[in-house]
């Protein structure tokens, strides 16, 4: 379901630059929506994450973390930018990096626009700008993770290891879901516990963290606001297990590992009825929604 957008406009967006990015979400969209599960639509799976290698290695050396499952090889693929002063002969005093990461696997049945081509769009297109633009003292790692849908198996293998080389984050944030709006009231849905404290339309995004980030929660919630992004923030308790929903993505495993981590998503099978269908197509997002929600997510990255 696709509406016009007027409610995000925000008159310091220059025009041509939203253009541009759109752009560039459909054309890596175009790339990615298809059927895509590692093992029952191989094809797919092979033509996603070659395309994802080749667009991130237009930045830089892309590096393959290969991991074991079930006897087979599977591979998220990282790319490393580094800060401004990383690049320069100055000492080197970058914060700990922050970690973009999305998966690129999907469900028998499903082309998975939204599930989670949305993500992998905005991971290519933060990759581009962050690249093009370092930031002064930060650096910014990008990660395409597999077998998501299998169980946050990729995702946990690299986050173990993070944890096996004593390797710091900043972040880590899980894109998942990004381009599906509603403003229907009653289109937004809630685990019981939570439905009486957000708004009951589909029209914000989502930043779920643990306890231990809600500064960064508070903060951030309020930089895209300010971009003009209406979004709701959560912090989850217990490593999300007061609220099981909470976990259902990458940032889960980096939880568990003890690292500062959150979700941004438009909430999921919470709002979107096409959710790990076959009508998972590219004609049911809001591309306006999108769009802001990666320009206002890069935006609010760089004021950390």
């Amino acid at each position: 379901m696709s509406h016009p957008s007027s409610l995000f406009r925000n008159n310091c967006e220059p025009h041509d630059q939203f253009a541009s990015v759109k752009q560039n979400l459909l054309t890596h969209l175009r790339a990615v929506v298809r059927e895509r599960d590692p093992y029952l639509a191989t094809g797919g799976h092979f033509l996603v994450r070659e395309y994802i290698r080749e667009q991130l290695a237009q930045w830089g050396t892309v590096e393959v973390h290969e991991f074991q499952w079930r006897n087979n090889t599977h591979q998220n693929l990282i790319l490393k930018l580094s800060s401004t002063e990383s690049n320069t002969s100055k000492p080197n005093t970058s914060k700990a990096p922050i970690l973009l990461g999305a998966h690129y696997d999907g469900v028998v049945g499903s082309p998975g626009a939204d599930d989670n081509g949305t993500g992998v769009a905005v991971l290519l297109e933060m990759a581009r700008q962050f690249a093009q633009q370092p930031i002064p003292k930060q650096d910014v790692w990008l990660a395409a993770f597999d077998l998501e849908e299998y169980g946050l198996i990729g995702s946990r293998a690299y986050a173990e290891e993070l944890k096996r080389q004593n390797q710091s984050l900043t972040l880590m944030f899980s894109l998942e879901m990004l381009g599906y709006c509603d403003r229907t009231p009653g289109s937004q849905r809630y685990p019981s516990i939570l439905r009486w404290f957000y708004p009951k339309q589909g029209d914000f995004i989502a930043l779920v963290g643990n306890v231990k980030m809600l500064p960064e929660l508070c903060f951030m919630t309020s930089k895209m606001r300010q971009f003009g992004v209406p979004t709701e923030w959560l912090p989850a308790g217990l490593k999300g297990n007061l609220v099981p929903e909470t976990r259902f993505s990458d940032h889960a495993p980096f939880w568990d590992q003890g690292y500062k981590a959150l979700m941004v998503t438009d909430t999921s099978f919470l709002r979107n009825p096409h959710y790990h269908k076959d009508s998972d197509r590219i004609d049911t997002l809001d591309m306006d929604f999108l769009t802001h929600v990666c320009m206002g997510l890069e935006h609010t990255i760089r004021q950390l």
